[in-house]
């Protein structure tokens, strides 16, 4: 879970929109957030009076000031994490000290290993930060941040960005717009923020004015200069009476005598020279009076200011103090509210007490309770230790068991082996060296020829029934079958037949039974190809484009091998997906064939027209064909584009009329272009350097995979009594048909209670879902 720090003031409306643009940004990421806010001012206190220095205000108010503002700062910190909802959310306090809260910050940065960080522009206006440093402070931050940190800047819950362009500071939104030009000689903090949201335009002018130079300034920035302005005052308030009194007393003595003296002995020029020296004196009277009066307008103008400075101030303590008296009505409410709960607590106390004595009483009972368990313990480790040896002893008994059963069963060989000497050298008359087997090994083989036995080729039933003899699986074919008779010379003909028809792609016939008029075939473990392809009643099997075209190349060397038989060629006479069977490593081989020698030319081209229509269904995985680039089948994996095309055209090539032009007249023909788009698959597969396998799984069965009494692999194993994992229809089947022993063993069962073998059925269900997912090929 990554962590993202979110730096946040005391501003809940901007907090808040901080938070969610950061939750938004990080929506599809499974995040925790931690809020950094800084500590509370310890040097100053917040009263009726407004901030006041620490010092002068007694240590017990301090202390209540500060959790007052502590408990407003924590109710704060309580909204942003509830804001946050589900997403874990915790809160960093970050302590003051002398250094900037700039640094501090890239302290904390690289003391926690920050990586992803967001400033929310009032978290340094909380932290007293004047508004023309917190640009500096906030490039500061940006430009020595440690690599490892991403930093976003928020404002409003948007993102803005700082920069440097032509020697100017510019401010650009996240779409790169530039949004504001800041410099030394213009702009401030509060006008950036009124170009980055149009919206507040308005409400920016208005601060924007009241924080001019003309403007009055706030109460915190002229404290210094209203108390100095107030002890000139008072200096000076004594002097101005004085000099009030005399210039009034000095007005008084001009308005009495608004006419100058002037002396009676004097002659004309005197006269004039006299009233030019008096008006010269009223001149300089007059600018003094002048000078004065500026200087009073000056202070009469300060007064104004000092007295409308302290009438604001004075509104804002009364509406404080409405606050705090506000404010402690609410406490007394808590105080109450928290006697009640104290009152609740106590009776909840008193009753975990009660349950708490309850539980002490039980506490005194368990003892005994756990020497009797101690004791019924130790007797059932005393009877584990008798099962234990009596298991030992079972299974040395079942290792003899099996000794002996292995002696007797290569007894059993050898007399078998015997036989089928034997039996040689009586068929050597027939010119073929096959064993020919009882029918009482075909029926022990088949259980009788046993409906579970029978084999089912796209969910229905066949004359061939799967078979164990000598422990070996093989297939055994019916030939007198329901209403059908096939006489003896027949049966003699068709042995002698298969005997001499021999191909690594044709099934071969391993033995036959003249009494039943049945012959043995090796058994086929995948079942025909069209249980493969289009069955839907069992879990399918998906081959691969290469296992296609090597099943197509099987095919196609098997038919070839017919048609070029000697003394008489032979046909197949019925190629389709039925008569083409899949062995362990899916190796295909042809059964099924015509064992006459009584063919044509025209039952060559049906063979070959049947080869086409089998390789259009290899290639589209469906029973009908249309345009190559829509039927292609898309299971086997991507089709390389060149061997798809080739096989196209061997499957139109084979299905075309006779007489048209480029038509096969001869499956030599097909041998040699199937050999070569097979060596081309191979390439293609070896240039990938990837190894193909029919189904992508290993082809070797684990032999427990096996059920003792189907010799097949298991789909719901069970276990028995004995120890031994069977398939639930057969180990059922043989506990219906009166046995109580072991079929492995022949010991008797203790019970016949069944319990599913869930990791051997898992294990099961794992290898043939390797077996069924194709590799693909990139």
């Amino acid at each position: 879970m990554e962590k993202v720090y979110v730096a946040i003031g005391n501003d809940v409306q901007e907090g808040l929109a901080t938070l969610e643009w950061t939750l938004r940004k990080w929506s599809s990421v499974n995040i925790s957030i931690v809020i950094l806010h800084a500590d509370i001012n310890k040097d100053y206190v917040y009263t009726y009076y407004g901030k006041l220095p620490a010092t002068y205000v007694n240590d017990e108010s301090v202390d209540y000031l500060k959790k007052f503002e502590q408990g407003k700062v924590n109710k704060i910190l309580n909204q942003y994490i509830a804001f946050c909802g589900q997403v874990q959310t915790e809160t960093l306090n970050i302590a003051k000290y002398d250094e900037p809260i700039a640094k501090r910050i890239l302290q904390v940065i690289s003391g926690h290993r920050i990586c992803k960080l967001v400033i929310g522009i009032t978290f340094l206006k909380s932290s007293s930060m004047k508004c023309n440093n917190i640009f500096s402070g906030l490039k500061y931050i940006q430009r020595n941040k440690p690599y490892f940190c991403e930093l976003y800047l928020t404002s409003g819950g948007r993102l803005f960005y700082l920069k440097e362009r032509n020697n100017e500071e510019v401010i650009e939104d996240d779409q790169g717009d530039t949004v504001a030009k800041l410099n030394k000689k213009r702009g401030s903090f509060k006008g950036w923020i009124g170009k980055l949201f149009p919206e507040n335009a308005k409400n920016n002018q208005t601060a924007s004015s009241l924080t001019s130079p003309e403007s009055v300034p706030t109460w915190d920035k002229c404290t210094e200069e209203i108390q100095e302005y107030f002890n000139q005052l008072q200096d000076s308030y004594v002097d101005e009476e004085s000099e009030i009194v005399q210039v009034s007393s000095d007005g008084l003595e001009n308005s009495r005598s608004k006419e100058p003296d002037i002396p009676t002995d004097l002659n004309p020029i005197q006269k004039t020279e006299f009233l030019r020296i008096k008006v010269g004196e009223a001149r300089d009277t007059i600018h003094t009076y002048k000078r004065e009066a500026k200087e009073s307008a000056k202070r009469c103008s300060k007064a104004e200011w000092a007295i409308n400075l302290c009438t604001s101030r004075v509104s804002d303590l009364e509406t404080r103090l409405n606050e705090e008296t506000m404010k402690r009505r609410d406490f007394e409410n808590d105080l109450h509210t928290a006697k009640e709960e104290v009152t609740e607590n106590q009776i909840r106390l008193q009753q975990n007490k009660s349950k708490l004595n309850s539980t002490l009483e039980l506490l005194k009972e368990l003892p005994n309770k756990l020497k009797r368990v101690t004791l019924e313990k130790s007797q059932h480790e005393e009877q584990l230790k008798k099962m234990i040896h009596i298991r030992g002893t079972m299974i040395l008994e079942i290792e003899n068991l099996r000794k002996q059963k292995d002696v007797m069963q290569r007894r059993i060989e050898f007399c078998k082996d015997k036989d089928a000497i034997e039996t040689v050298k009586r068929l050597n008359d027939l010119s073929f060296s096959y064993k020919e087997f009882t029918a009482g090994e075909i029926r022990a083989g088949t259980e009788n020829f046993s409906d579970h036995c029978r084999i089912k080729c796209f969910g229905d039933y066949t004359s061939v029934y799967r078979a164990q003899i000598n422990h070996t699986t093989v297939a055994v074919k019916l030939y007198d079958f329901g209403t059908k008779q096939v006489p003896d010379g027949e049966f003699d003909n068709k042995v002698k037949i298969l005997s001499r028809v021999q191909h690594p792609h044709l099934v071969a016939m391993l033995g036959f039974c003249r009494e039943l008029k049945c012959i043995v075939f090796e058994y086929m473990h995948q079942s025909c190809l069209k249980n493969v392809l289009f069955s839907n009643t069992r879990k399918k099997q998906v081959l691969n484009w290469h296992a296609k075209v090597c099943v197509a190349a099987d095919v196609c060397s098997g038919l070839t091998y017919l048609h070029l038989a000697k003394p008489r060629l032979m046909v197949h006479g019925n190629l389709n997906l039925a008569n083409i069977l899949l062995d362990c490593n899916n190796v295909a081989k042809l059964h099924g064939f015509r064992l006459d020698m009584l063919n044509d030319e025209s039952d060559v081209r049906s063979d070959i027209r049947d080869f086409g229509s089998l390789v259009l269904q290899l290639l589209t995985g469906r029973n009908w064909c249309g345009p190559l680039d829509e039927v292609l089948d898309q299971r086997a994996g991507d089709w390389p584009l060149e061997v798809a095309i080739e096989i196209a055209r061997i499957g139109i090539r084979c299905s075309c009329r006779h007489g048209e032009d480029d038509v096969y007249t001869r499956m030599t023909m097909v041998m040699k272009d199937m050999e070569e788009v097979r060596k081309m698959a191979d390439d293609r597969v070896a240039d990938v350097g990837c190894l193909v396998n029919e189904f992508s799984a290993d082809l070797e069965i684990p032999s427990f995979f096996f059920c003792p009494i189907l010799q097949d692999v298991m789909k719901d194993p069970h276990i028995a009594s004995d120890g031994f994992s069977y398939e639930l229809s057969a180990i059922k089947q043989w506990l219906d048909m009166g046995n109580n022993t072991s079929p492995m063993t022949n010991l008797e069962l203790e019970h016949q209670w069944l319990t599913p073998n869930h990791t051997l059925r898992s294990l099961i269900q794992d290898w043939h879902k390797k077996r069924s997912i194709p590799i693909p090929l990139t």
